[in-house]
């Protein structure tokens, strides 16, 4: 394990990288590198430290990873994450190609994990993170569906329309007409 790396749960924005850097400022530990999930040191904490860093991230939500695997599956949320959040990369490359270029590992390895650990399969979690996203872009009334499909890749407004429908029970413009929609936050999904 590499100890100057500290893996950490449930990272999402970039309120998040601001927050982990207040916290490891207030605990006197100068980062090399933030980013959503891992943070690199230039050596590893002394065990006091790391304790109050795990304790000081907890009180906002975050958790700091040790166990392997769980540092993996949390790797490839944040992954998904970063994705679906980002038309560049899907322009330039589909998600499983993403995730091998990000974990260093084979997709099929980390889809087996995935799943193994969160009861999921990659892809279904993608189409959550969608779904959410297209809530969100819904919920501020700034693009039309067809805009939406467009800028999260679907195929056809039908197809967004569909996969929203099954996850929501809603269509999106049913939802973008409710008075008390709400959204989840993305480390809730």
């Amino acid at each position: 394990m590499d100890d100057s790396r500290l893996y950490i749960k449930n990272m999402v924005c970039p309120r998040c990288i601001m927050t982990v850097r207040n916290i490891l400022d207030r605990c006197g530990v100068a980062p090399l590198n933030v980013e959503l999930g891992v943070v690199s040191l230039e050596a590893p904490p002394a065990d006091e430290v790391r304790e109050r860093i795990r304790s000081m991230l907890e009180e906002y939500g975050f958790e700091l990873l040790d166990d392997s695997r769980m540092r993996c599956v949390e790797q490839i949320r944040v992954g998904v994450i970063e994705y679906v959040r980002s038309p560049e990369l899907q322009e330039r490359m589909n998600m499983s190609g993403y995730l091998q270029e990000k974990c260093h590992r084979e997709y099929s390895f980390l889809s087996k994990l995935f799943t193994e650990v969160r009861g999921m399969t990659v892809e279904r979690f993608g189409i959550l993170q969608k779904v959410e996203l297209a809530k969100e872009l819904l919920f501020y009334g700034e693009m039309t569906v067809s805009e939406i499909a467009d800028r999260l890749h679907y195929s056809s407004t039908a197809h967004l329309s569909a996969q929203f429908k099954s996850v929501t029970g809603l269509s999106p413009t049913q939802f973008r007409n409710m008075k008390n929609r709400s959204l989840t936050s993305i480390d809730r999904i």
